[in-house]
């Protein structure tokens, strides 16, 4: 059974930093992509950063790009999200997710999800 963990949200003054965790257990070989999503309240869930296990390439939304980076630690099944420059809109429930054989960036890719983790960016 897979399961996902997210921990390393918190509170952070617009301009900080923080990097995301989710452990991962159960992943089977169907399971080729990792995802980061978030929802913010009034707001659908949406993709922010994903990773394929095989070829390890990353795709970022846009708003993203330069400032948030996806890794994966495979001797701590530890998929990470580094995120920096961070601004208020960044304020959200952030999610990992695990879903196969292909990879993209909307919900409809993933089968498995963590119970997310609290990010709030203050002015």
């Amino acid at each position: 059974q897979v399961q996902l963990v997210e921990s390393g949200g918190g509170s952070v003054q617009a301009g900080g930093s923080l990097t995301l965790s989710c452990v991962h257990t159960g992943i089977g070989y169907n399971q080729d992509c990792f995802g980061w999503f978030r929802q913010a309240p009034g707001k659908e869930r949406e993709g922010v950063a994903r990773m394929s296990l095989t070829t390890r390439n990353t795709y970022y939304r846009a708003s993203g790009k330069g400032r948030f980076t996806v890794s994966l630690d495979n001797a701590k099944s530890t998929l990470y999200l580094q995120m920096t420059s961070l601004n208020p809109d960044a304020t959200a429930v952030y999610y990992c997710a695990a879903g196969g054989p292909h990879c993209g960036l909307t919900s409809d890719y993933y089968d498995y999800w963590g119970q997310g983790t609290q990010v709030t960016v203050s002015l």
